[in-house]
């Protein structure tokens, strides 16, 4: 997508000229065209041939040309986890900035959005409310609008901005949603329920449904969220990695960060497999998952009396003691049907002999297949990791594999096998924070040099308003309707990441959107996971410290040019660029040597080799600027492990005399790099403030060498 156009024409003509051309038809192109993105930038959405796109790529002041994917969502405690209580020092501005959320719309009746003593809307707001009999905004919810892209809606589909999944209402009640107690779900986690800056106000752009999250959407959705004055961008959904400007999220942020505008984006959901992290490009934030301090369990208790503490989420009664069978002795041996009975797999039990009995099953489902053949109960077994709590059609707890083998032995000791599944409850674990399996891993795919994600918040059992359209688990059968519920995810590390980069532009509303990232990342704290070497690409800087962050001391700060600057190393070509930019921006000889990536100046280190066991050396320039006091001094510490041959500063001592002062120095990194991650970092301490910067040095992954 290339700048807003600047001629007289307006850009839909443009755009419908072009088609024109293309088609060579009037009214084929009209009806081709699905949207044009002008508001904010310069673009348009349309159905065409293979033949027809491959003639649009040829034309002069055109970036790219990519088909329209879809995209997929990355699914009370956690703000006090993180040391940010209800009456953490606020803004009196806070009322004033206003999140736009890009996902499934919003549920407005919730009590999270009610709002009661609101004062009118912020000068600045440019959107609308596509209202209906069905929805209307109000003084918390002050814009909303959906995106279909010209497809035909479903029976289970509205057309409106309402939300009829629960993922909207839950991401945006936990970045900006009213303090409401109390809150929980059925009776578990209850308490507060609160988003990270409560005061602030919500722009819902409605671009997920049933099938996904269209590209045509999302672009359309960024293009009215830049131009409606939102002050920061939450979107929790992502793709597999692709190059930038075939990148609709990348492109959406880019020029996001255009108009002094963060995104924050949710790093995806397919870990712990290296190199799986999504949403990668440097101007906007990638924010991996991590858990809090509460824990849920499911008690299940043998007739034999042996008591195991699985997971889940049971909001059912306590069972009675019904009898046991393990599913591999269920067969459903009618033809035809599955015989995965061991495994619970659809049609695969026989409820003859299932009907009134709890079933162990050696793998994890929704409990369909328990129902449909008459259940009570299920004990399901797995050989993941099971670290988040969900909610399932019937009393279940999860256990571990090991566990299952000794329950199926216990079956097989007795005539009259019982069990008893009790209802769940939560507890507090001590355990310090830890990045959750599912969250995606760097290295990053596209810019292996830039360390990503960029930091953690929490995402785990995290429970947030839901939508009254859908039920717990939104699965048929299911009739538990409720206000509020509790799922895990990246979708919900983001909206926390999201809320405290609000809060930190409540303070420092003229900070870039590089300024407030850079105060998030050097502020957040280090996670602490012995023995696991990569533990960087998989909480990058750390998990968010909010109230520090309105605080940082200094911040790595950087613009468009600075952006430009390293897409020019990555081998873009000036001609490309002007067209996104929209200005006379410039490739040169010092920026197409593939240096500039180590330039940009950003607020981690990141060294990789496509070689094992090289000596490698690289030098970083940075820049920061004091935001802190004046004057001051600033001491270089730095932490490195074994295998670092050399981290050097220079110089190692800033000294600053104003506010807004910029100095600038080179850390020099000698590493031999082995199988494993090498991991340090640089501290920057003026006795008050702790600027901290990760240094990972690593050899790449093949894929992307």
């Amino acid at each position: 997508m290339g700048h807003k156009p600047n001629t007289e024409t307006p850009a839909a003509a443009q755009h419908q000229s072009l088609l024109q051309q293309i088609t060579g038809s009037v009214s084929v192109a009209s009806d081709s065209l699905v949207y044009s993105y002008k508001r904010s930038f310069n673009g348009f959405a349309a159905r065409l041939t293979e033949a027809e796109k491959d003639k649009l790529s040829g034309y002069e002041g055109i970036v790219s040309v990519f088909p329209s994917q879809i995209r997929k969502l990355h699914t009370t405690r956690s703000w006090d986890f993180l040391g940010f209580p209800q009456n953490v020092k606020r803004a009196t501005v806070e009322s004033d900035i206003i999140i736009g959320m890009l996902d499934t719309g919003v549920w407005p009746e919730s009590q999270s959005f009610d709002d009661y003593g609101y004062g009118p809307l912020p000068q600045k707001w440019k959107g609308v409310c596509q209202s209906s009999s069905n929805f209307t905004c109000n003084k918390k919810i002050i814009g909303a609008k959906y995106y279909h892209g010209g497809r035909n809606f479903s029976e289970d589909e509205i057309a409106s901005p309402r939300d009829s999944e629960g993922h909207g209402s839950h991401t945006a009640s936990t970045a900006a949603g009213n303090i409401v107690t109390p809150a929980s779900l059925l009776g578990l986690a209850s308490g507060t329920a609160r988003g990270g800056v409560p005061s602030a106000r919500i722009a819902v752009y409605k671009i997920c449904w049933e099938d996904g999250c269209w590209d045509v959407d999302i672009l359309a959705a960024f293009d009215d969220a830049i131009a409606d004055g939102v002050d920061i961008i939450s979107l929790s959904v992502g793709g597999s990695p692709q190059d930038y400007f075939e990148d609709t999220i990348a492109i959406g942020a880019f020029h996001s960060m255009k108009n002094g505008i963060l995104t924050s984006n949710s790093a995806g959901n397919e870990g712990p497999s290296p190199g799986s992290v999504s949403n990668c490009s440097p101007w906007s934030l990638s924010v991996g998952a991590s858990t809090i301090d509460r824990k849920f369990t499911t008690g299940v208790r043998l007739g034999n009396g042996r008591t195991y503490q699985g997971i889940s989420l049971n909001t059912f009664a306590p069972t009675k003691v019904y009898p046991l069978i393990y599913g591999g002795d269920a067969t459903n041996t009618t033809p035809g049907h599955s015989i995965g009975s061991r495994y619970c797999d659809p049609n695969s039990l026989d409820r003859n002999l299932v009907q009134g009995k709890i079933v162990h099953c050696d793998d994890v489902s929704a409990g369909e297949e328990q129902i449909a053949a008459g259940a009570t109960g299920a004990i399901m077994t797995t050989t993941g990791i099971e670290d988040n709590a969900y909610a399932l059609l019937l009393p279940v707890s999860i256990l571990t594999d090991d566990e299952g083998v000794t329950i199926v032995e216990y079956i097989n000791s007795t005539s009259d096998p019982t069990a008893q599944i009790f209802t769940t409850h939560d507890f507090v674990d001590n355990s310090s924070a830890y990045v959750i399996y599912f969250s995606s891993r760097g290295p990053n795919p596209i810019t292996t040099d830039i360390l990503k994600p960029d930091l953690t918040a929490p995402g785990v059992d995290i429970l947030a308003a839901w939508s009254q359209a859908t039920t717990v688990t939104g699965l048929p059968g299911d009739d538990r309707v409720v206000p509020y519920n509790i799922i895990s995810g990246t979708s919900m590390s983001c909206p926390h990441a999201s809320a405290a980069a609000a809060y930190v532009k409540s303070f420092h509303p003229t900070w870039s959107p590089a300024a407030i990232k850079s105060a998030l990342m050097t502020t957040a704290h280090p996670i602490s996971v012995p023995d696991v070497p990569d533990a960087e690409f998989g909480y990058g800087s750390g998990q968010i410290n909010p109230s520090r962050a309105m605080d940082p001391g200094l911040v790595y700060d950087a613009g468009e040019i600075d952006y430009v600057q390293m897409l020019c190393g990555q081998g873009y070509n000036s001609t490309q660029l002007r067209l996104v930019t929209g200005d006379q921006s410039s490739c040169s000889s010092t920026t197409t040597n593939g240096t500039a990536v180590w330039d940009l100046n950003y607020p981690s280190f990141a060294l990789s080799s496509k070689k094992p066991k090289a000596n490698v050396t690289r030098v970083f320039h940075r820049t920061v600027t004091n935001v802190g006091y004046a004057p001051s001094n600033y001491t270089a510490l730095v932490r490195a492990e074994v295998g670092f041959d050399t981290i050097r500063v220079e110089p190692n001592v800033l000294t600053f005399k104003n506010i807004g002062e910029k100095q600038s120095f080179i850390v020099t990194v000698t590493a031999v790099l082995g199988r494993t991650m090498l991991s340090g970092s640089l501290i920057w301490s003026d006795g008050i403030h702790s600027v901290r910067s990760p240094i990972v040095a690593f050899v790449a992954p093949q894929e992307h060498n």
